[in-house]
């Protein structure tokens, strides 16, 4: 059964004194994960009143295993622009293309940008084919 409101349930945990402090920390951690990140308002507010302000690296270092832990609310990344596959024959149970197939099949045909792949471009005009390997 899913919490509508986690931090309603979370919030008497944290406020117990009788919990240790590394318990507390593990709570405001799975606190995070759920929610996939939270505001530096709310995690210093949290860190400040569960009074774990030594301990508070803890929370925050997880952003070096590139975990989420103070939600921001940038562009979203860039995403491949997809192939139009309507008018192809698909079988009963096999609607969904993978990205790669489209990423690949632009390789084949050199259609890939530039910008977005630098490595995978076409070679340079004045190739010829006989560099030293």
């Amino acid at each position: 059964q899913k919490v509508k409101d986690s931090m309603r349930v979370l919030l008497p945990v944290l406020l117990n004194k009788s919990h240790d402090s590394y318990d507390k920390i593990r709570a405001i951690l799975l606190y995070i994960f759920s929610t996939n990140g939270t505001t530096q308002e709310n995690l210093d507010k949290l860190i400040q009143n569960v009074q774990i302000e030594s301990d508070s690296d803890m929370i925050r270092n997880w952003k070096y295993l590139d975990v989420p832990v103070i939600s921001s609310f940038v562009a979203p990344q860039h995403k491949y622009p997809r192939r139009d596959r309507s008018k192809e024959e698909t079988f009963q149970l096999s609607r969904w293309t993978p990205v790669i197939k489209d990423v690949m099949q632009d390789a084949i045909e050199n259609k890939l940008d530039s910008k977005d792949w630098p490595y995978c471009s076409r070679c340079p005009p004045t190739w010829n084919g006989s560099g030293a390997v």
